[in-house]
């Protein structure tokens, strides 16, 4: 009898020696495949720079090789004859094979496509972005529990009650984890209702910086002195922000003390001569100067104006040019500014008033 012909599992020799030679020039001709295709969409991404063809060549980059020998020798079992359980587990194997690498693929195209988007947006739609480096990450956690429904729907389990008893263990769940599902919740409403964006200098009470990140936990801020402060969406939220990058003009408010030997004349030029010097000033816009009170050593005058840019250090060099204008101005008016003085009025006791009587 020839050898070739004596039957193991059911197959001939030479059919499991057919089988193997079909899955491993499959598996070999997979992987050479695998290698050129990439090979080809990288260099292609690399000379046509757009976001599909950077996005094709990442997802194809994650191909994975083990997925592909699966794949061969599934090829190759389908010229054997196999028992029911044999071949149910072959296919089981291949399926979820299949699956894994769908989602591997999927996960990479949302990154690569997110990653795209965020480099092209992040300058000209700061919000958006965002929201949508958010959304993404729901979208790749939303893929892997679909996948592995599917595989476990695939290995028999009741996914019905699956789920019904994740759901009832969920609740438990979400009871220890409360703090971390509060940030959670907190970053999805913080990428839907755009308080901040990347990019926003904001104050959180005691707290400013430019925002640098937002992840699922925390914020992250780049304070002016350097460091970075990390704060919890949560607390984020439960706090009062002021967002500066989203002033469209500043209000500024000041006032000059003069002194109380002024004369009545100069006291009334002071208004116009302030309001001259504000509105020589560009990106400003007068509001009023007054009069406004008697105050202990000065006669204190009111100056509202607005500066028409929100950055901080045009709003400086404004200022600082209205400051000198104005000290300029006081000296050529012969105005002089208010100090701080106390006068303490001095009356001689009764004795020394004697003495000084005395003839």
């Amino acid at each position: 009898m020839n050898w070739l012909e004596r039957t193991v599992y059911g197959n001939p020799l030479a059919d499991w020696l057919l089988a193997c030679c079909i899955a491993l020039v499959l598996a070999l001709a997979f992987l050479v495949a695998r290698r050129l295709i990439v090979q080809r969409f990288a260099m292609h991404a690399r000379a046509v720079a757009t976001p599909l063809n950077d996005m094709l060549a990442a997802v194809m980059a994650v191909t994975h090789s083990l997925f592909l020998v699966v794949i061969a020798f599934y090829a190759g079992a389908q010229f054997l004859d196999l028992p029911s359980k044999a071949e149910r587990l072959v296919t089981s194997i291949a399926i979820i094979a299949l699956l894994v690498q769908a989602a591997l693929w999927m996960n990479r195209g949302i990154a690569a496509w997110l990653a795209g988007y965020l480099q092209a947006k992040k300058q000209t739609d700061a919000a958006g972005a965002t929201t949508v480096s958010v959304l993404g990450f729901i979208a790749r956690v939303a893929v892997w529990a679909l996948i592995v429904l599917m595989i476990l729907d695939n290995l028999g389990f009741n996914i019905t009650a699956l789920v019904a008893s994740l759901g009832i263990g969920g609740i438990a769940v979400a009871l220890a984890v409360q703090n971390i599902l509060g940030d959670l919740f907190a970053s999805l409403s913080i990428a839907l209702d755009k308080p901040f964006v990347i990019g926003d200098f904001i104050i959180v009470d005691d707290v400013l910086g430019t925002v640098e990140y937002i992840g699922l936990k925390t914020t992250r801020l780049r304070s002016l002195s350097g460091e970075q402060i990390v704060l919890s969406n949560a607390d984020l939220l439960k706090s009062r922000v002021r967002n500066y990058k989203r002033m469209f003009e500043r209000r500024v408010v000041f006032t000059i003390g003069v002194m109380y030997q002024t004369a009545h004349a100069k006291l009334e030029r002071v208004p116009a001569l302030v309001r001259s010097i504000v509105e020589q000033q560009p990106k400003t816009r007068f509001d009023r100067a007054h009069f406004k009170e008697y105050g202990d050593s000065a006669l204190v005058f009111e100056v509202v104006y607005f500066v028409l840019d929100p950055d901080n250090n045009i709003y400086m060099d404004i200022q600082q040019a209205i400051n000198l204008a104005i000290f300029r101005r006081f000296q050529e008016e012969g105005i002089e500014f208010a100090y701080t003085t106390r006068t303490l009025p001095v009356h001689p006791s009764p004795v020394d008033a004697m003495v000084g009587n005395r003839p």
